[in-house]
């Protein structure tokens, strides 16, 4: 081999690993950007006051919500508000479960009512889903469909109230689940636990 072949043997070999190089850093960096992003439907970090989640699996096909009295949770996970519009679902739940159709949510939790009166709550999603106040069923936005939002009012007293969202999805691969609410006198927006606490003072 002349040195010329050698020369350029060297620089094709040194174009060879810049390359390899630029790539696994690329690479690097898009994982990193992934473990990065936020959970969508809540975290695995528990949050006392919040709404908590148990996540359960579904039978392909299911066309409305499950009876969770039949089924065994695979996974729990806690948020303070509900706000997932409408988007691409791909990377399952981070530390529970990679699934990313076929899958229920059931959330629950409390919330306090300073000022009593009609409350006026919206719950869109992507497929179906369910708002019970005080064990009671306010909005039914069940069964298999784009994004959608219903409605209903509700009087509230003063004082604590139960809160559950129950949520599904079918097959890929959008999801969309967002609560919101309209106090009196207010006009309507995102449902956040920490806007409903309690006094520091109140004992249950």
């Amino acid at each position: 081999m002349g040195l010329a072949q050698a020369r350029l043997a060297g620089a094709c070999y040194i174009c060879l690993v810049r390359r390899a190089a630029i790539t696994l850093l690329l690479s690097v960096a898009a994982c990193a950007a992934q473990q990065d992003s936020p959970p969508v439907f809540g975290t695995t970090v528990v949050v006392p006051d919040g709404l908590r989640g148990f996540i359960y699996s579904l039978h392909r096909n299911t066309e409305k919500l499950p009876n969770f009295k039949h089924k065994r949770p695979i996974g729990t996970i806690y948020a303070t508000s509900l706000n997932i519009p409408v988007q691409d679902f791909r990377n399952g739940f981070p530390g529970v479960t990679d699934r990313f159709e076929w899958f229920a949510i059931d959330y629950t939790g409390r919330f306090w009512i300073e000022h009593p009166g009609p409350y006026m709550f919206f719950l869109a999603s992507d497929d179906g889903s369910k708002l019970y106040i005080d064990n009671h069923l306010l909005i039914n936005n069940d069964g298999i469909h784009p994004v959608l939002e219903k409605s209903a009012a509700t009087d509230l007293a003063s004082g604590i109230h139960a809160i559950r969202v129950s949520y599904f999805q079918g097959p890929r691969w959008n999801v969309a689940l967002v609560l919101r609410v309209a106090t009196p006198g207010q006009p309507p927006h995102v449902f956040k636990i920490d806007d409903f606490k309690p006094p520091p003072d109140w004992t249950p």
